[in-house]
């Protein structure tokens, strides 16, 4: 059973409309029109306690920047592109840059601080954003559609689609950080496991440089682990980038493309008995434990500290435009860009 109840809520300001999905076990889900980010999300522990499990701001102008795309939708283009350069059909493109003289998440003006078109259905919220030719410096006019549903077994389906009239680099996601203790603490014993048995290790730019099994490293969650002890381990990748933001490979035989839905991580919090289970048809899972935190105005009052958040966000390979796998990631007029990921909310049992 889907129990989807759509509520009016008050905006962050009169220019951004919010609304908030609710089933039938009472949690709460609200999505901003502003970047079309998941602005909180309301679920209890094993006490019953109903606490928010996602990192954010405090009023809207906090949206409006975003700087840390808490909740955000990213694009075109999710993770990195060295220098912001590629090739397409034997052309060079210039993309914008933003981080350390590489293009990251879309630019500095990318999808996270647009202002998509929110519209309500049986089914769930829909939020559609038309990005013009040159946007970002990417080609071609791009019609983007992304949908949430909250379904009564706390999972939030995001289905996402686009459309070009060019031939266009075309990578999303969904950028929510969690803290499933709801706050009370960082997410240093929050027990996680990721099926995967490599990663993309990177330069300091965090550009991939190859791939390493995680066997071995601190890397290796294949059986759920501690974040906060593996923090400290004297690896070289972790020093490099503070803590983890590292895409896994986890649809290994998808070489690049989309495969089929398939859970492949899962997140408990001891303490709330909170569990989130990620599912994805995307090759890659960058894990992000929140290593640039640390002074960004949070909703409670108090500044965010470095690892009071983590990210779990499925998309293609970062930099694949300069891969091998580059013409899989390339829309074509007539093509459709379908992606999944499914974030589910339960208690452990």
């Amino acid at each position: 059973m889907t129990t989807n109840q759509f509520l009016a809520t008050p905006p962050l300001r009169a220019a951004d409309q919010l609304f908030t999905l609710r089933n039938a076990n009472d949690m709460r889900l609200t999505i901003s029109e502003r970047g079309a980010a998941l602005v909180s999300w309301w679920a209890p522990d094993r006490y019953g306690k109903v606490a928010d499990v996602l990192l954010g701001y405090r009023d809207a102008h906090g949206y409006a920047d975003n700087s840390a795309y808490f909740g955000a939708v990213i694009g075109r283009w999710a993770n990195r592109i060295a220098h912001g350069r590629f090739m397409l059909d034997g052309a060079p493109v210039q993309a914008a840059v933003n981080d350390r003289g590489n293009h990251l998440h879309g630019g500095e003006d990318g999808f996270h601080k647009a202002r998509w078109q929110l519209s309500a259905s049986d089914t769930g919220v829909s939020l559609r954003l038309s990005s013009p030719d040159g946007d970002g410096g990417f080609p071609g006019k791009l019609d983007v559609q992304v949908h949430y549903r909250l379904d009564d077994e706390g999972r939030l389906t995001i289905d996402f689609e686009a459309v070009t009239d060019a031939p266009t680099p075309v990578n999303l996601t969904a950028h929510p950080y969690f803290n499933l203790n709801g706050g009370s603490a960082d997410v240093g014993d929050h027990m996680l496991q990721i099926d995967a048995d490599f990663y993309l290790e990177t330069d300091q730019g965090g550009i991939p440089v190859g791939v390493a099994a995680v066997g071995g490293t601190p890397f290796d969650f294949r059986q759920p682990a501690a974040i906060g002890p593996r923090l400290g381990w004297p690896d070289a990748q972790i020093r490099l980038a503070g803590g983890f933001d590292h895409c896994y490979c986890i649809q290994p035989h998808a070489m690049g493309r989309a495969g089929p839905l398939r859970e492949v991580a899962r997140v408990v919090d001891p303490g709330s008995g909170r569990c989130l289970q990620v599912s994805t048809t995307e090759p890659g899972l960058q894990f992000y434990s929140g290593n640039y935190l640390d002074g960004v105005q949070g909703r409670a009052g108090r500044p965010y500290a470095r690892h009071d958040g983590f990210c779990l966000e499925a998309h293609a390979y970062p930099d694949q435009l300069n891969g091998q796998c580059a013409s899989a990631v390339i829309l074509r007029p007539g093509q459709v860009y379908r992606q999944t990921t499914v974030y589910r909310l339960s208690l452990q049992s």
